[in-house]
Order: structure tokens, then sequence, then C-alpha cells
């Protein structure tokens, strides 16, 4: 039988590897960190940063440890004199032609290079200075700031919109005028970027950045004439703990409500409850379609960076779409509408914040067809990078606040509307109601696990009410890419489709906490905090959006009933095909 596994030592530990394993992997086989810029795990392997270099028997010099190979009886050492002044020099020659204005920097203390330098003892002394190309900020796009004044040209951006599929950014010019930019070096707006924001949360320095709006959200709640309310999307309370350092996965939202009180939000509002919303209007339109051969598959429509990456590379093709508005965007028109009749408030009066696990949400709120009481559902959209740097900056001790409750009513919620923060968890809430309506009885079953999971692309069949319902589920462009050309030279079999942008769905998104490689490379971040939802969907009694009393509720009182033409006039919205190039 052949053996497939290699024996070799690293810093004198001995560790036996599969063929074909890297010495990064075997370093953290033997416990061992390696210290890396440019590597990211699946994602970026490109030894291009010569900052995990390490000495090897049987190399000629100093080797990148992220990529060369490991062979039978090697010994690795990654902390010699050599090394470490390898890897000092290589820093002081990044910080030659790097931005060092820190103090003002979003991502001062949460840099990996900054955090490098200062292991290292790199001083900025000017050994290397010289000449050093500027650029001007690119702040075209309404989701993203562009700093080549930061860039370390680690391409860790570049191999994530790869993986996205759109391609829009990557290595222009040559020598030390190499940067990175798009085609043509026109600006962010005008290529077909789709705002997801991966390349955010993969950059290392701050050269890649979400655009901060909470300026705006102080101003607004600073003005005594505006109702200011907030939102939070369903994956924010599994996510933003890491940015106080709490253990990935740990479920806050009492906490989160707690801080948002604090920061003087006269109403702190869940957006599962527009979640549930969302599906049993998404639902009440699937069913239309199979009934009355409307267009199928029906693709669900949550995810902004999806709808856009539709009507810039599927603009022939959005009849499929549901024309449901996202949660955020749901919550937003209620808000202004009911909400603001209820307590008898000018909407204009109302300034509505959300807060998102995504960049493409502040594209999204500039969407036309998007101000259902004639302004605008939602007037401001953060990540939660900037809720935690808000809550930081206000002074609020995160971690010892007391767990406090969202303002009723449009806070209650089913667990299907949690699980919505998960790639599949649209599918499956969509699909508890949609069993429940198609066979007229409160079924038992509303586990639908082969949708879940961090895969990629996942496909099932499901017998309902005598229909056996083919559905698919894809998160990460690329994905989404497969699945819209099969439907495209009509292969497609399913019936209904969930697709989100970012790979793993919004606990992935690009407004999440930053994690640095060290924790991406080997931590399974997408499944922790996923696994938080899916636990609190599990505790809830009632797991099924359309037997949310609240919801009732409200369509009862305001919406008269699911799919009505009152709903479908603040509640629904159509898309446009949009030029790639302008």
């Amino acid at each position: 039988m052949e053996n497939n596994m290699v024996n070799c030592k690293v810093n004198g530990i001995a560790v036996s590897v599969p063929k074909g394993a890297t010495i990064l992997e075997a370093a953290r086989a033997a416990g061992v960190d390696i210290p890396t810029l440019c590597y990211l795990k699946e994602i970026n392997e490109i030894g291009a940063c010569r900052i995990c270099v390490v000495e090897a028997t049987g190399a000629r010099g100093l080797v990148t440890a992220c990529v060369f190979p490991v062979t039978e009886g090697m010994e690795v050492q990654t902390n010699t004199a050599q090394v470490q002044k390898a890897r000092k020099t290589t820093l002081e020659l990044i910080l030659s032609t790097h931005d060092k204005r820190c103090l003002s920097c979003v991502r001062s203390q949460d840099c990996e290079l900054q955090k490098m330098c200062r292991d290292y003892g790199v001083e900025d002394t000017g050994k290397y200075d010289g000449y050093r190309p500027t650029y001007e900020l690119d702040l075209s796009a309404p989701h993203l700031v562009r700093d080549n004044n930061k860039c370390i040209l680690c391409r860790r951006c570049v191999a994530a919109c790869e993986q996205q599929f759109v391609s829009v950014i990557g290595a222009n010019d040559r020598g030390i005028d190499t940067h990175i930019g798009t085609p043509f070096e026109k600006q962010l707006d005008d290529v077909p970027c789709i705002s997801c924001g991966q390349c955010t949360v993969v950059c290392p320095t701050g050269a890649l950045v979400e655009k901060d709006d909470t300026d705006k959200v102080w101003a607004a709640l600073s003005d005594t004439t505006k109702h200011v309310v907030v939102q939070t999307a369903p994956s924010i309370r599994a996510t933003l703990g890491e940015c106080f350092d709490m253990p990935i996965g740990t479920n806050v939202e009492g906490k989160m409500v707690a801080a948002l009180r604090r920061l003087g939000f006269k109403k702190v509002f869940d957006t599962d409850f527009s979640a549930d919303m969302t599906i049993v209007e998404e639902a009440t339109e699937f069913i239309d379609r199979v009934q009355n051969g409307g267009v199928l598959p029906m693709i669900t429509s949550c995810s902004p960076g999806w709808v856009k990456f539709a009507e810039l590379y599927y603009p022939d093709q959005l009849d499929h779409l549901s024309s449901c508005k996202s949660p955020q965007q749901m919550m937003g028109a209620i808000i202004k509408t009911y909400y603001a009749e209820k307590h008898n408030i000018d909407p204009k009066d109302i300034v509505s914040v959300s807060v998102m696990p995504c960049t493409a949400k502040k594209f999204e709120i500039g969407r036309e067809d998007q101000s259902a009481s004639g302004y605008a559902d939602v007037d401001i959209a953060i990540t939660t990078r900037e809720l935690g740097r808000m809550i930081e900056r206000a002074g609020i001790n995160f971690v010892t606040l007391p767990d406090e409750e969202f303002d009723n009513p449009l806070s209650e919620d089913t667990g299907a509307a949690v699980i919505f923060g998960a790639t599949g968890g649209v599918m499956e809430a969509a699909l508890r109601t949609a069993n429940d309506v198609l066979t007229g009885k409160d079924n038992d079953a509303v586990d639908f696990k082969e949708v879940r999971g961090m895969a990629g692309l996942k496909e099932a069949v499901y017998n309902i009410a005598g229909i056996d319902v083919k559905v698919a589920v894809a998160s990460g462009a690329e994905n989404a890419n497969y699945i819209m050309s099969k439907i495209k030279d009509g292969t497609a079999e399913w019936h209904f489709v969930e697709i989100m942008c970012c790979p793993g769905g919004c606990v992935n998104g690009g407004g999440q906490p930053l994690q640095p490689a060290s924790v991406r490379n080997s931590v399974d971040l997408k499944s922790l905090r996923a696994k938080a939802l899916y636990n609190q969907d599990k505790a809830m009694a009632v797991r099924k959006s359309h037997q949310s009393p609240a919801v009732k509720a409200i369509y009862d009182e305001y919406l008269e009933k699911f799919g009505s033409h009152k709903a479908h006039e603040i509640l629904h919205t159509k898309y446009v095909g949009r030029p790639k190039f302008r």
C-alpha cells in the first residue's frame, strides 16, 4: 500500500503530513505559525510577499513556506537570524512606499502590516526612501474607498475579486509603478463591480475599506428634529462580538440592542421581522408562479450584491428574480409607512438606519424604486465594523452590557428569519412556509438540512403536496454564474433557487468584522458564525415565518393579505439591466 504521508521536522519537531503539503502546512501541524502577508488559504497562494521565507534542507537559499512542498526527511527552520533579517528587510522595503499615516487610518491596531512591523521591530528610518508613486483616492463607489497609497501589492483583493468571478481589479503597470487598478484606470463606479466588499475583508492594510457613514449617523442622532431608528440584520448578532474580542460565533443579540439604545436611537428594530415578511411574500410569489405558469426557476432577491451581479451580467434573465425587496428595504418601507402612520410621524422626519453585514447594502439604499413612502426606505446603511467603531467611540463597555430586547412590534421574529444570515437559510425558511401552504396543514418538518452547510453549491429535491420541488442554493458570485449559465442555456431543472453574493452568505459578508490571515487560514469562520444562528433557530418556539403573530397582525391591520396589491406597492420592486462599463 502506497504511503501518502511525508515525515519532516519543523524547528526540531517531528511531524507527518500528506504528500504535497507545503512547509506552511507542516509548520501548523507542528504548532508553529509562520507569518504571511499575501497568503490566504484557498484564495491566494502565490508566494509574492516573501514574508513567509524559511530555511529548509535540500533547498538553495530561503524558500517561501506557503508554496514550497515538504519532502521526506526535510528539516525546516523558521526563525533563524537569516530568516528574521530577511523578513525585517522585506518589511522595511514595503514601508518605503507605504503611506504611514497610521493614526488616522481606520485599520490602525487592526492592520496586519502594522502588527508585523511591531513584531519585527521595524521603524520608519527612511533607510530605503526614494521614488514613491502617489495615487488619488477613488471615492466613486457608494460602498468603498480605494487608497493605493496604502496598498502593499499582496494581491489578496485581486484573488478575492477573481473568486467572485467579476475580476474588475488587477495589477497594472510594471516595476515600481505596479499598482492594483481597474481596466483602463477607470474609477470603480465605472466598471462592473458588484459592491460585495470581499476585497475589504481580505485586505491586510487600509488600502480597501468600506465607505464610512458613521458621521451621518452621529449627525442624525444629534438632530432633535429627527426620529432616528435602527434595524439590525440577522447575522449581526453572530458577528458583532468579534469587534470586542469575544469568541467567534458568540450570539450578542441582547448586548447589541443595549448598545444601540445607549447610542441614542429612538427605536431598535430587528430586520428578522422583515425577513419573515420577505418569506411570506416570496413563498406566495413562488406558489403563484408554480400554479399559474410563471417564470421558473424563481430566484431569491435578498442579496443586493447578487442582484447587481444579475443586472450586470445577465440582464436578459431578470424575470427569474423574485420581485420582493430585501429584508433591509422591506423594514425601511414598513417603518416609513405603517410605523409612521401608527405613531403619527411624518416620514420625512424619520431617519432610518440599518446595520448590515454587507457593503452592497450601501449601494442598495440608493437604488430606484426603493421609496415606498415617497422618501428613501433606508437613509443610511452601516456595516458591522462601523457599528463596532461607533460603540467604541461612545465609550460603551460592550462586553459588560446587560441583555436587552428589541422594540416591538417590528422585532418579533421566528427561527426562519434568524437563519437568513447563512447560505441556505432563505431557502429553508421558504420551504417551511411553502410546505405548509401547499399541503394545507402545519407540518412537523422544519429542518431542511440538505440545503444547510458552507458548500458553495447545493441541490435537493423535496416532495411537497405530490410535487417534486427541485431547489438549488448558491453562495459566491462564481457559483451564481454557474447557476445563471445553466438557466440561460435551458438546462436548469430547478423550480426555486437561493443565491447569496458572498461565499457562505451574510455571515461572511463584506462588512463583517475583520479577521487576520492567521485566523482565516485556520478557523472556519463561516461555520462558527452560522452555528450561532442555527442554535437560536432551534431554540425558538415559532420557526415558520407565516406563523409569526406579529407578521399576521401587520397583514390583518395594514397589508390586507400575503401578496396583496398594497403589499406589492410597499414591499416589491423591479430590476434594470446595467451597462458593464460607462
